[in-house]
Protein backbone atom coordinates (compact mmCIF):
# COMPACT_ATOMS: atom_id res chain seq x y z
CA UNK A 1 0.00 0.00 0.00
CA UNK A 2 1.78 3.28 -1.14
CA UNK A 3 0.78 6.22 1.50
CA UNK A 4 1.42 9.41 -0.85
CA UNK A 5 -0.75 11.95 1.39
CA UNK A 6 1.74 15.60 2.61
CA UNK A 7 -0.41 14.88 5.64
CA UNK A 8 0.71 13.41 8.65
CA UNK A 9 -1.81 13.08 10.66
CA UNK A 10 -4.06 11.26 7.67
CA UNK A 11 -1.26 9.09 6.64
CA UNK A 12 -1.37 7.44 9.73
CA UNK A 13 -5.24 7.62 10.08
CA UNK A 14 -5.35 5.77 6.31
CA UNK A 15 -2.29 3.45 7.52
CA UNK A 16 -4.49 2.05 10.61
CA UNK A 17 -7.12 1.18 8.16
CA UNK A 18 -5.14 -0.68 5.77
CA UNK A 19 -2.45 -2.09 7.92
CA UNK A 20 -4.39 -5.40 9.19
CA UNK A 21 -5.22 -6.21 5.16
CA UNK A 22 -1.73 -5.68 3.59
CA UNK A 23 1.92 -6.97 3.85
CA UNK A 24 4.09 -3.62 2.78
CA UNK A 25 3.10 -0.20 3.94
CA UNK A 26 5.38 2.00 1.68
CA UNK A 27 6.41 5.64 2.33
CA UNK A 28 5.98 7.56 -0.92
CA UNK A 29 8.11 10.07 -2.17
CA UNK A 30 6.44 12.92 -1.07
CA UNK A 31 5.27 11.64 1.60
CA UNK A 32 8.47 10.95 3.32
CA UNK A 33 10.46 14.25 2.24
CA UNK A 34 7.46 16.43 3.32
CA UNK A 35 7.18 14.73 7.15
CA UNK A 36 10.52 13.02 7.40
CA UNK A 37 11.61 9.99 9.39
CA UNK A 38 9.57 11.00 12.58
CA UNK A 39 6.27 9.44 10.43
CA UNK A 40 8.68 5.91 9.89
CA UNK A 41 9.43 5.67 13.61
CA UNK A 42 5.56 6.78 14.50
CA UNK A 43 4.33 3.25 11.91
CA UNK A 44 7.17 1.40 12.50
CA UNK A 45 5.88 1.79 16.39
CA UNK A 46 2.32 1.25 15.70
CA UNK A 47 2.36 -1.40 13.11
CA UNK A 48 4.97 -4.08 13.89
CA UNK A 49 3.44 -6.47 11.91
CA UNK A 50 3.83 -5.08 8.65
CA UNK A 51 7.00 -4.42 6.26
CA UNK A 52 7.58 -0.68 5.80
CA UNK A 53 9.07 0.57 2.66
CA UNK A 54 10.66 3.96 2.31
CA UNK A 55 10.67 5.25 -1.08
CA UNK A 56 13.60 7.45 -1.20
CA UNK A 57 14.34 7.17 -4.66
CA UNK A 58 17.95 8.02 -4.07
CA UNK A 59 20.25 9.46 -6.12
CA UNK A 60 23.54 9.95 -4.52
CA UNK A 61 25.06 8.99 -1.07
CA UNK A 62 23.39 5.67 -0.85
CA UNK A 63 24.96 4.26 2.35
CA UNK A 64 24.89 7.62 4.50
CA UNK A 65 21.11 8.63 3.28
CA UNK A 66 19.67 5.30 3.65
CA UNK A 67 21.30 4.28 6.69
CA UNK A 68 19.31 6.32 9.17
CA UNK A 69 16.15 4.87 8.13
CA UNK A 70 17.35 1.54 7.99
CA UNK A 71 17.92 2.00 11.87
CA UNK A 72 15.04 3.48 12.22
CA UNK A 73 12.85 0.42 11.23
CA UNK A 74 12.74 0.39 7.45
CA UNK A 75 12.78 -2.75 5.90
CA UNK A 76 13.12 -1.82 2.65
CA UNK A 77 14.55 1.65 0.81
CA UNK A 78 14.79 2.60 -3.09
CA UNK A 79 17.71 3.53 -4.67
CA UNK A 80 17.13 5.15 -8.45
CA UNK A 81 18.58 2.91 -11.13
CA UNK A 82 19.44 5.59 -12.70
CA UNK A 83 22.06 6.92 -9.93
CA UNK A 84 25.78 5.73 -10.20
CA UNK A 85 26.13 2.40 -9.92
CA UNK A 86 27.96 3.14 -6.53
CA UNK A 87 25.56 4.70 -4.70
CA UNK A 88 23.65 1.56 -5.37
CA UNK A 89 26.31 -0.29 -3.89
CA UNK A 90 26.00 1.49 -0.93
CA UNK A 91 22.37 1.37 -0.46
CA UNK A 92 22.77 -2.40 -0.77
CA UNK A 93 25.58 -2.68 1.28
CA UNK A 94 23.68 -1.10 3.80
CA UNK A 95 20.73 -2.81 3.83
CA UNK A 96 22.92 -5.97 4.22
CA UNK A 97 24.42 -4.79 7.10
CA UNK A 98 21.00 -4.63 8.64
CA UNK A 99 19.59 -7.47 7.43
CA UNK A 100 17.24 -5.35 5.33
CA UNK A 101 16.43 -5.00 1.79
CA UNK A 102 17.44 -2.83 -1.01
CA UNK A 103 15.38 -1.89 -3.95
CA UNK A 104 16.71 -0.55 -7.34
CA UNK A 105 13.86 1.50 -9.04
CA UNK A 106 13.82 1.25 -12.86
CA UNK A 107 11.92 4.67 -13.29
CA UNK A 108 13.44 6.59 -16.65
CA UNK A 109 15.78 4.11 -16.88
CA UNK A 110 17.04 3.72 -20.41
CA UNK A 111 18.64 0.42 -20.64
CA UNK A 112 16.65 -1.18 -17.92
CA UNK A 113 17.28 -4.77 -19.01
CA UNK A 114 21.65 -3.94 -18.73
CA UNK A 115 20.72 -1.82 -15.45
CA UNK A 116 18.77 -5.04 -14.09
CA UNK A 117 21.84 -7.35 -14.94
CA UNK A 118 24.36 -5.11 -13.31
CA UNK A 119 22.47 -4.92 -10.31
CA UNK A 120 21.48 -8.14 -9.60
CA UNK A 121 25.31 -9.02 -9.99
CA UNK A 122 26.16 -6.54 -6.91
CA UNK A 123 23.42 -8.39 -5.00
CA UNK A 124 20.54 -5.98 -5.35
CA UNK A 125 16.85 -7.55 -3.39
CA UNK A 126 14.66 -6.14 -5.14
CA UNK A 127 13.87 -4.45 -8.77
CA UNK A 128 11.66 -2.35 -8.75
CA UNK A 129 8.91 -2.15 -12.03
CA UNK A 130 8.05 1.35 -11.77
CA UNK A 131 5.59 3.52 -14.04
CA UNK A 132 5.59 6.82 -12.44
CA UNK A 133 2.18 9.22 -11.90
CA UNK A 134 3.18 11.32 -14.88
CA UNK A 135 4.21 8.41 -17.18
CA UNK A 136 0.81 6.86 -16.27
CA UNK A 137 -0.47 10.31 -17.61
CA UNK A 138 0.66 9.91 -21.05
CA UNK A 139 -0.89 6.28 -21.26
CA UNK A 140 2.33 4.21 -19.72
CA UNK A 141 1.85 0.67 -17.90
CA UNK A 142 4.34 -1.41 -16.17
CA UNK A 143 3.43 -4.96 -18.08
CA UNK A 144 5.96 -5.05 -20.53
CA UNK A 145 9.04 -3.88 -18.40
CA UNK A 146 7.72 -6.69 -15.86
CA UNK A 147 7.85 -9.24 -18.51
CA UNK A 148 11.34 -8.38 -19.36
CA UNK A 149 12.61 -8.36 -15.93
CA UNK A 150 11.08 -11.52 -15.11
CA UNK A 151 12.13 -13.58 -18.40
CA UNK A 152 15.82 -12.55 -17.09
CA UNK A 153 15.47 -15.30 -14.17
CA UNK A 154 17.44 -13.38 -11.99
CA UNK A 155 16.40 -14.60 -8.89
CA UNK A 156 15.30 -11.59 -7.54
CA UNK A 157 12.01 -10.14 -6.01
CA UNK A 158 10.29 -8.00 -8.43
CA UNK A 159 7.99 -5.10 -7.50
CA UNK A 160 5.70 -3.93 -9.86
CA UNK A 161 4.10 0.10 -9.40
CA UNK A 162 1.99 1.91 -11.26
CA UNK A 163 -1.91 1.83 -11.81
CA UNK A 164 -2.50 -1.57 -10.30
CA UNK A 165 -5.88 -1.96 -9.13
CA UNK A 166 -7.73 -5.07 -8.49
CA UNK A 167 -8.92 -5.71 -11.56
CA UNK A 168 -5.15 -5.39 -13.63
CA UNK A 169 -3.39 -7.29 -10.06
CA UNK A 170 -3.95 -11.28 -11.25
CA UNK A 171 -2.11 -10.54 -14.68
CA UNK A 172 0.86 -8.13 -12.50
CA UNK A 173 1.15 -11.45 -9.97
CA UNK A 174 1.17 -14.06 -12.79
CA UNK A 175 3.55 -11.93 -15.17
CA UNK A 176 5.73 -12.28 -12.12
CA UNK A 177 5.47 -9.78 -9.54
CA UNK A 178 6.13 -10.31 -6.17
CA UNK A 179 5.62 -7.54 -4.75
CA UNK A 180 2.41 -5.89 -6.05
CA UNK A 181 2.11 -1.89 -5.09
CA UNK A 182 -1.29 -0.03 -5.38
CA UNK A 183 -2.07 3.30 -4.25
CA UNK A 184 -4.61 4.84 -5.54
CA UNK A 185 -6.44 1.93 -5.96
CA UNK A 186 -7.11 2.04 -2.22
CA UNK A 187 -7.11 5.73 -0.82
CA UNK A 188 -9.49 6.47 -3.63
CA UNK A 189 -12.03 3.93 -2.69
CA UNK A 190 -14.79 4.19 -0.91
CA UNK A 191 -13.66 1.82 1.56
CA UNK A 192 -9.73 1.93 1.44
CA UNK A 193 -9.67 -1.38 3.47
CA UNK A 194 -11.81 -3.39 2.08
CA UNK A 195 -10.23 -2.32 -1.59
CA UNK A 196 -6.92 -3.58 0.13
CA UNK A 197 -8.32 -6.61 1.29
CA UNK A 198 -9.61 -7.46 -2.21
CA UNK A 199 -6.40 -6.39 -4.18
CA UNK A 200 -4.00 -8.88 -1.53
CA UNK A 201 -6.10 -11.61 -1.79
CA UNK A 202 -5.49 -11.36 -5.76
CA UNK A 203 -2.08 -10.53 -5.43
CA UNK A 204 -2.02 -13.96 -2.86
CA UNK A 205 -3.77 -16.21 -5.25
CA UNK A 206 -7.05 -15.71 -5.07
CA UNK A 207 -9.94 -15.63 -7.02
CA UNK A 208 -9.62 -12.97 -10.34
CA UNK A 209 -13.05 -12.90 -10.94
CA UNK A 210 -12.74 -13.75 -14.22
CA UNK A 211 -11.83 -11.14 -16.00
CA UNK A 212 -8.52 -11.90 -17.87
CA UNK A 213 -9.70 -11.93 -21.02
CA UNK A 214 -10.79 -7.92 -20.58
CA UNK A 215 -7.00 -7.87 -19.08
CA UNK A 216 -5.62 -9.14 -22.33
CA UNK A 217 -7.19 -6.89 -23.93
CA UNK A 218 -6.14 -4.16 -21.57
CA UNK A 219 -1.90 -4.34 -22.00
CA UNK A 220 -2.36 -5.51 -25.67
Amino acid sequence: MALDSLDFDATVALATKVAPHVDILEIGTPCIKHNGIKLLQTLRAKFPNNKILVDLKTMDAGYYEAEPFYKAGADICTVLGTSDIGTIKGVIDVANKYGKKAQIDLINVADKKARTQEVAKLGAHIIGVHTGLDQQAAGQTPFNDLAMVAGLNLGLEISVAGGVKAATTAQVRDAGATIIVAGAAIYGAADPAVAAAEITAIAHGGSTGGVFGWLKKLFS
